[in-house]
């Protein structure tokens, strides 16, 4: 379990990190919302505030997420982009996103405009952290063929709108999450909660689909043995 009874304790915090690191994790793996988390904690007799909750994910989410970017395996050579459109305080901004041709996400930024500079700007996140790959697929957005031949003009990019259904399907998890939020509150709240979830369900949804029984299960328990870990060497 994610939740044990180590006794580890942070500066400044009367709780445990090992109570810190679930309640990040149900928050993150789940549709609920910081209320449900602190009902759920409640019924096993942690009494805190959804406001303590909330400071928590933010505070120790990024550590986690980073944690998990620096274990993942290295990503597929075929990476697919996407954008899609958040509303935040009434103002549209655009939600960047890659994965590779294995689904899991390789980062995301947003941003207020949908043009070459935006496309740009994301693409040369995305190589300074992940490299380059042999082939990037997107719609047809002129915005991405732009930046491509700026900073990559030697890999193979694919503009076809049928071919980018793998990065459009990962959107579906960032409606349900900004349905039970009621819409995020500013692109930062948006841009570190969803750095933190898209890096959660990368390590705790292993395509199951894909994988026989025991690899799901070896999948799963080495994703409890990950988090656990990350969570003892949270810094306050």
């Amino acid at each position: 379990m994610i939740l044990t009874s180590c006794p580890a304790r942070l500066k400044g915090h009367r709780f445990p990190r090992s109570v810190i690191g679930y309640a990040v994790w149900l928050y993150h793996r789940f549709a609920l919302s910081l209320r449900d988390i602190e009902d759920l904690l409640a019924e096993r007799g942690i009494t805190v505030s959804h406001e303590t909750i909330r400071v928590w994910c933010r505070r120790f989410g990024p550590q986690i997420a980073a944690a998990i970017r620096r274990n993942r395996p290295n990503p597929a050579d075929k990476w697919h982009m996407d954008e899609m459109l958040i509303t935040l305080g009434g103002r549209k901004h655009w939600l960047w996103r890659a994965v590779d041709a294995r689904g899991d996400t390789l980062d995301i930024l947003v941003q207020s405009r949908r043009n070459a500079r935006a496309a740009r700007r994301f693409l040369k996140k995305l190589m300074t952290r992940r490299g380059l790959p042999r082939v990037f697929v997107t719609d047809k957005l002129r915005s991405y063929d732009v930046a491509v031949r700026q900073l990559c003009p030697a890999v193979d990019h694919r503009r076809h709108k049928g071919l980018n259904n793998r990065c459009e399907a990962s959107h579906r998890h960032t409606r349900r999450r900004e349905k039970v939020m009621g819409r995020f509150k500013s692109a930062g709240q948006a841009q570190i909660f969803l750095s933190v979830h898209d890096q959660t369900a990368a390590l705790f949804r292993p395509k199951r689909h894909r994988i026989s029984k025991i690899s799901y299960h070896h999948a799963r328990a080495d994703a409890f043995s990950l988090w656990r870990h990350m969570t003892d060497e949270l810094v306050g």
